[in-house]
């Protein structure tokens, strides 16, 4: 299971989970504490600070800017059918 460690309030976050879902990959939320000193499982699992950190079902970390954890999972999964309908549903927000 891919496993995203994130937080509700960061929009770096959301544009992640957002893209997982519109590529319909399933993935379950790690919750992080808000500073990064306290991220003892985020550290160990990825060996970041930072959110939003990705750990794909090989064991693979795509961390970094929100821009270059997408690029990554655009490379690795093809864009699901509901792409389209899940931004225009976005849009409507």
């Amino acid at each position: 299971m891919i496993e995203v460690f994130q937080a509700e309030w960061c929009p770096h976050s959301a544009k992640v989970r957002m893209k997982l879902t519109e590529l319909g990959v399933d993935f379950v939320s790690r919750q992080v504490p808000a500073e990064g000193e306290d991220r003892a499982e985020l550290q160990e699992r990825t060996g970041q600070e930072g959110i939003p950190a990705v750990v794909l079902d090989d064991g693979t970390v795509l961390a970094g800017e929100d821009a270059d954890i997408i690029a990554g999972l655009e490379e690795r999964f093809t864009a699901w059918s509901q792409a389209g309908p899940h931004r225009r549903k976005d849009d409507e927000h």
